[in-house]
C-alpha cells in the first residue's frame, strides 16, 4: 500500500491506496475520522488490517488544533482551541468539500463511500453521514455516541435503510457503555437496524473489532477484486 499526505484543502488528510491503484473509480472509498486529541495518522494503520487491496482509504485531520495539548478536535466548543487558517467554514462544510475533493482525486462516485470514525469522529460520522445516504453507503461508529441526536432527527431521510456498524467497549472509561447503548437505541427507534457489537475492551479499536468489521464492510460496499 502507499500513503500520501494532501494539505491546503478543506481538510488535510492521508490518502492510502492499494498497490496498482488508478484513479478510475473502480476502488470504493473508506473515510475514517480520528478521535478528540488525535490526528490524521492515528487510524491509518487500520487500512492494511481491514483490506489492503480492495479499498482506498482517507484519514482526514480535524480542523481545530488543541493549544498546549497537541492533537486536534472536530469541535470548536472547547477551551484552548485554535481556529484554522483561511476562510471560516463549519466542519460540515469542510467534510462536504473534502468528499468532493476525494471523489475527484480517486474517481469514486457517490454511493461507493463508507464514512466512519472513532470516538468524537464516530459521533461526527453519524451526524454528517445519516442525512446523506445517497453519498455514504454505510457508516462505521467505533466507540462513539450522539451528542445532538435530537438535532439530527429532523434531518433524517424518509428511508432509514443505511447500514450502520456500531461497536463499544464494556470497560470504556471515556465514553461509557451506556452511551453506546443509548446510540443503538436511538437508531433503532428511528427505524435503523444497526449491527451492534460489545466487547470486553476499553476505549480502543481491537483486532476483534476489525475481525467483525471486515465482513460487514464487504457486504455493504464490495471491495475491488
Amino acid at each position: 500500500m502507499n500513503a500520501e499526505v494532501f494539505e491546503g484543502g478543506a481538510l488535510d488528510y492521508v490518502l492510502v491506496t492499494p498497490d496498482g491503484f488508478k484513479a478510475d473509480g473502480s476502488w470504493p472509498l473508506v473515510v475514517l475520522l480520528h478521535g478528540f486529541g488525535a490526528h490524521m495518522y492515528d487510524l491509518a494503520n487500520l487500512a492494511p488490517a481491514i483490506d489492503p487491496e480492495g479499498y482506498v482509504y482517507a484519514f482526514p485531520n480535524a480542523p481545530y488544533s488543541l493549544i498546549g495539548m497537541g492533537g486536534f478536535s472536530w469541535s470548536a466548543n472547547r477551551p484552548n482551541v485554535r481556529e484554522p487558517e483561511g476562510p471560516e467554514r463549519s466542519v460540515e462544510e469542510r467534510l462536504e468539500a473534502l468528499t468532493a475533493e476525494l471523489m475527484e482525486r480517486t474517481g469514486v462516485k457517490a454511493g461507493s463511500i463508507v464514512l466512519g470514525g472513532f470516538s468524537q469522529g464516530a459521533g461526527l460520522s453519524l451526524t454528517h453521514g445519516l442525512p446523506r445516504p445517497e453519498t455514504f453507503a454505510g457508516l462505521i461508529v467505533l466507540s462513539g455516541f450522539f451528542r445532538d441526536a435530537d438535532a439530527v432527527l429532523p434531518r433524517l431521510p424518509p428511508q432509514r435503510t443505511q447500514p450502520i456498524f456500531l461497536v463499544h467497549g464494556r470497560q470504556d472509561p471515556v465514553v461509557p457503555i451506556d452511551q453506546g447503548r443509548a446510540t443503538r437505541d436511538f437508531l433503532e427507534s428511528a427505524g435503523y437496524k444497526p449491527e451492534y457489537h460489545e466487547y470486553d475492551m476499553t476505549h480502543a479499536v481491537t483486532p476483534d473489532v476489525v475481525r467483525d468489521l471486515v465482513p460487514w464492510l464487504h457486504r455493504v460496499l464490495a471491495p475491488k477484486r
